[in-house]
């Protein structure tokens, strides 16, 4: 037995045809579809002509229906977030799976107010090396760091960059996968808050882990993570030398230690600028990914790089 639809209200309606407008006439050729109820979406696909829906999805229901209709599916994460978390993950997930062309705009519809009925139609453009590095780059992570891994870390390096704690801006560093190496290259800083409790207490999937993670990381040294996202240790120095490497202008020791970590181990690294909040991903020594706070623009940079002396953040 399939799954019993939702028939679209007016204002539902209305927006569809809104976002076909809109693609059709800034030449667009993706929807994605944010939804907690179980359209036709079949039907909605047919009235997007060309446009190519895909829907974007935690709640199983959804996704099954999504499949029974033939229609493409991002399946997000099930876990406590705002839209603009999910909608972080969905463009993260799509490029991964190269649903997207190099130089996307895409065209989202979801629920920004009311949680259940799609209420808000934003345009995203997406720049030409956030499509390119991922496409290229991210699925080469996802073969040493699983993606799901990787995008928790991400997700929660880019909540501390952008809320800092108790409103005052800190600086952070995580270092994923490769975990044992990394710990060799490192030495304790602080007492290891995470010391003597069971792996399976210290997941990031679980929230109350998550919660944890953003108040230590006002302590000095970096957060090791094991490529299936259990904290293995807290407040870890990194000893991995950083001859060779070359970084952008005014980067300090916090990313001069990713930088090195990356490339001395198989590991990713993810730092956190105290001073503005980007999140920079390194892996063999080069920033790969840098991501402004999302309280700004959805911008992913392309990095210039130079040898600076190191200093600062």
């Amino acid at each position: 037995m399939g799954i019993k639809r939702v028939a679209r209200t007016r204002a539902v309606e209305s927006l569809i045809d809104a976002a076909r407008r809109v693609a059709e006439t800034q030449g667009l050729s993706v929807i994605i579809m944010m939804t907690n109820a179980p359209y036709d979406f079949s039907e909605i696909q047919k009235k997007l002509r060309k446009v190519k829906l895909i829907i974007a999805s935690d709640r199983e229901k959804i996704q099954l229906a999504s499949e029974e209709d033939g229609v493409q599916l991002i399946k997000l994460l099930h876990e406590p977030g705002t839209r603009q978390d999910q909608l972080e993950q969905a463009v993260v997930e799509g490029i991964a799976d190269e649903l997207f062309n190099s130089g996307d705009t895409i065209v989202a519809l979801y629920a920004g107010y009311d949680r259940e009925e799609i209420d808000t139609l934003s345009v995203i453009p997406l720049d030409e090396q956030l499509s390119r590095l991922t496409a290229r780059d991210l699925q080469r992570l996802e073969t040493q760091v699983p993606l799901e891994t990787l995008r928790l870390v991400v997700d929660l390096a880019c909540d501390i960059g952008r809320e800092g704690r108790e409103g005052k801006p800190i600086g952070t560093l995580f270092v994923v996968g490769d975990h044992r190496k990394v710990i060799q290259k490192s030495h304790e800083q602080v007492h290891d808050p995470f010391k003597g409790y069971n792996r399976k207490d210290c997941q990031l999937r679980n929230p109350r882990v998550r919660e944890s993670v953003k108040e230590l990381a006002q302590i000095d040294g970096a957060f090791i993570i094991a490529s299936d996202g259990t904290v293995e240790a807290a407040g870890r120095i990194l000893d991995a030398p950083a001859e060779g490497l070359m970084l952008s202008k005014g980067l300090g020791s916090r990313h001069w230690a990713a930088a090195a970590i990356s490339k001395a181990t198989k590991a990713i690294a993810i730092a956190v600028s105290e001073s503005t909040g980007t999140v920079r991903l390194f892996q063999n020594g080069m920033v790969v990914l840098r991501i402004e706070p999302m309280d700004r623009a959805m911008k992913w940079r392309e990095e210039t790089t130079e040898p600076p002396v190191p200093s600062g953040d």
